[in-house]
């Protein structure tokens, strides 16, 4: 299967629009389609509907999607392996959700640089999402956070578990209170629970606020427009305004480093065995 016309078909497929897709692509429509057909000849099932208001995914092309986007992006992480290995000096590369383990990271990353054999560390700080810098080889290392953060594919070792709060505008009622239970923050009709965007960029359903990072976040709770439940250590240093009050019944988060199981790297091994001491 070529994968030129792979990557064709899966831009059509999520744009659902061939004007869209080559544009995205760079190229005009024409050897869009031609490669589509292609192959669908090649396959000899029909991958996508296309009329002329529409264009939708047959059942086929729906598990092509779903089978070349994790191929794709294999192809784009090893050519950025490659290149990186073959261009620039050694270096790990650490990716981690902006203003989460705050506290963790400073220990760990001054603790691997006192040690022999260590290499420097640049940080690729995440809206969200950090674990796809992982599988599309942005980054070496992430520090994720379950059961939020997908772990598939990765080899991790657990570094932390902790409770979580509910961060809340500091002259709300239940500020006060010294401890919450999820469905009081959930049921708050004045203050609902912020919504953050899913792995295809799209935001759950509900009347929360919609948010993208923890600035944003922040200050939308002190303004009393939404809530957000967040793990424990998300509390310390709170901006002024906002309270964090402990939920005695949330789930615990397990914060864990991740790498891609193939790595090689001494210098990750190393960072790796660091963490663990913690």
């Amino acid at each position: 299967m070529d994968t030129r016309e792979l990557s064709y078909f899966v831009a059509a497929a999520e744009e659902l629009h061939f004007g869209r897709a080559a544009q995205r692509l760079g190229i005009t429509q024409p050897p869009l389609s031609r490669a589509i057909g292609r192959l669908e000849r090649r396959l000899g099932v029909a991958l996508l509907h296309r009329t002329s208001r529409r264009v939708t995914l047959t059942d086929a092309g729906a598990v092509l999607l779903a089978e070349a986007r994790p191929i794709l992006a294999a192809l784009a992480a090893a050519e950025r392996h490659t290149r990186r290995a073959g261009t620039s000096g050694p270096g790990l590369v650490l990716a981690t959700k902006a203003g989460a383990s705050g506290e963790l990271l400073a220990k760990l990353l001054d603790a691997y640089a006192a040690e022999p054999g260590a290499v420097p560390v640049d940080l690729a700080l995440c809206e969200s999402q950090p674990q796809r810098l992982l599988h599309d080889g942005r980054a070496d290392v992430a520090l994720l956070h379950q059961p939020f953060d997908p772990v598939a594919g990765l080899d991790t070792e657990i570094l932390h578990t902790e409770g979580q709060v509910a961060i809340v505008p500091s002259g709300h009622p239940v500020a006060v209170r010294a401890e919450l239970r999820t469905a009081d923050v959930s049921d708050l009709p004045d203050l609902p629970l912020a919504r953050w965007p899913g792995p295809d960029g799209a935001y759950p359903d509900g009347p929360g606020a919609e948010v993208r990072n923890q600035t944003q976040l922040f200050q939308l709770i002190a303004l009393g427009r939404t809530a957000v439940i967040m793990p424990e250590s998300s509390g310390a240093g709170l901006p002024e305004g906002l309270t964090a009050v402990p939920i005695v019944d949330a789930p615990a988060v397990t914060t864990v480093i991740a790498w891609p199981p193939h790595s090689r790297s001494r210098a990750l091994a190393l960072l790796v065995r660091v963490a663990t001491r913690f």
